[in-house]
């Protein structure tokens, strides 16, 4: 599930931000425990609490004192995100062709043909 590329925690924020804009998660929904979610990857409870505190940090989620940890009400906030996620993986891909060879309109070409 992980892999030595970057730190585990910021791999375990990015699927749970994935999952908060993909809507596994809903607006205003009671996220798993540190605990829980610390059984579920199979990692340190410290890790899921570092992911975490990035999720609040960019509030994706926030914290009930003694209720727990919610997503985040505001669209606004999970649409902007999701639009961050698609911009870094088109600028990605556009990356990896161009390291082919291959010019951007013939990139373009190949996406308007996939439809």
């Amino acid at each position: 599930m992980f892999n030595n590329e970057k730190p585990i925690y910021v791999q375990l924020y990015e699927i749970i931000a994935l999952d908060i804009v993909t809507g596994k998660y809903k607006t205003g929904e009671k996220i798993p425990s540190v605990r829980e979610m610390s059984t579920i990857y199979k990692v340190n409870p410290n890790t899921v609490q570092k992911a975490l505190n990035e999720l609040e940090g960019n509030e994706l989620i926030y914290t009930e004192r003694t209720n727990g940890k919610f997503v985040t009400s505001d669209k606004k906030k999970i649409d902007s995100y999701l639009q961050k996620i698609a911009k870094e993986k088109t600028v990605s891909y556009f990356n990896d062709m161009r390291s082919l060879g291959y010019e951007e309109k013939e990139i373009i070409s190949m996406i308007e043909r996939i439809k």
